[in-house]
């Protein structure tokens, strides 16, 4: 009888994952002003404390949806489109 050997995780692309999490599943992960200022979400020359957080909602594909300056809210926002919120780190 041969053991299975543990070969890792499969490579799967950003829309395989989307189909298997489910279109209505949105990470929440927080962002900081550099980020959002490198992307253009906020324009460079903004004046925005380091302190200041942020928290994007991405699709499970990764395209960030939103941005907003509280975690909860961001939770808040994602039920209120019918959306299943979940946490990164």
């Amino acid at each position: 009888m041969q053991r299975n050997e543990y070969r890792g995780p499969p490579d799967l692309s950003a829309e395989q994952i989307a189909r298997i999490i489910g279109p209505n599943t949105v990470y929440v992960r927080e962002v900081d002003v550099d980020e959002l200022k490198d992307t253009g979400v906020i324009p460079a020359d903004t004046p925005v404390s380091k302190k200041q957080r942020f928290f994007a909602l991405h699709a499970a594909d990764g395209r960030r949806v939103a941005v907003l300056d509280d975690r909860d809210m961001a939770f808040v926002a994602a039920r209120q489109h019918e959306l299943e919120p979940v946490s990164v780190h």
